[in-house]
Formats: structure tokens, sequence, C-alpha cells
């Protein structure tokens, strides 16, 4: 999870706390900070940069299985 995310959400946690609880503000950001990286770490989320890498190796692998499948079937009807 990229960390200025984190820091985002933090920021606008914290921002509609009431102004005595204010007073806690960095303790409470460091804990929400932890909170929200654990709860985001169980789910496994991934950026959208990884995300983009993975479709792009998605993609390519099924280019070349499709091209090894069509080796398979030109083979296959040669060898009829």
């Amino acid at each position: 999870m990229r960390p200025v995310f984190l820091d985002d959400i933090v920021e606008k946690i914290s921002a509609v706390l009431p102004q005595d609880i204010q007073a806690l503000t960095e303790d409470l950001k460091k804990n929400i900070r932890v909170i929200l990286d654990s709860a985001f770490e169980k789910m496994h989320l991934v950026t959208r940069e990884e995300f983009e890498v993975q479709k792009q190796i998605v993609a390519r692998v099924q280019e070349r299985v499709q091209e090894l499948e069509n080796k398979v079937e030109s083979l296959q009807n040669n060898g009829r």
C-alpha cells in the first residue's frame, strides 16, 4: 500500500475528531496508521502499478500460449 494513500486517510480521520481529542493527534495518527497498515496487509492489496505489471505479464503469457497452441495444431495437421 502506498504511504501517501495511508497518510491521506490518517489525516482525514484525524481532521474529523473533536477538538479536545486532537491534542492527542500524533499518537492517534500513529495508531491509526498501524491499524490501517495491518488491515490492508491482511487484505493482500496491491498498488495500481503492481496490478498493471501483472496484467501485462498475463497478456504476454496468453499470447505465448496462443502461439504454442497454433504450433501444436499446425504440427498435428502436418502429421496427418
